[in-house]
């Protein structure tokens, strides 16, 4: 008997897991195969990209089972990387008035 007390996983989800993760491959492929355009291609992209990345990290990398940890790696840097942008929106159009303001336009 092991003195450890480590927190053991079934190994059934390790394979429920990665058998939805070739799932969701699959249906990456076949909005190529099918030839989707413009928005409805780059929404489902990124969508099953986001379906991955989010499987990958919560069940492979432990994240699921540590609350604060999914908070800090997973919640965080998007939130600041969403307020950066709104940032820089906000100069682009202050940036794009001022050249219009003195250089005409």
């Amino acid at each position: 008997m092991s003195s450890e007390s480590g927190q053991q996983h079934p190994l059934g989800l390790y394979f429920k897991v990665w058998i939805l993760l070739f799932v969701l491959s699959a249906f990456s492929y076949m909005v190529d195969y099918f030839q989707f355009h413009g928005l409805l291609r780059w929404t489902l992209v990124l969508s099953f990209m986001a379906l991955k990345a989010g499987l990958i990290i919560a069940v492979f990398m432990h994240m699921a089972w540590e609350r604060m940890a999914l908070i800090c790696a997973i919640l965080l840097p998007p939130l600041v990387l969403l307020v950066l942008i709104g940032l820089m929106s906000s100069e682009a159009g202050y940036t794009w008035a001022s050249r219009l303001l003195h250089f005409g336009g």
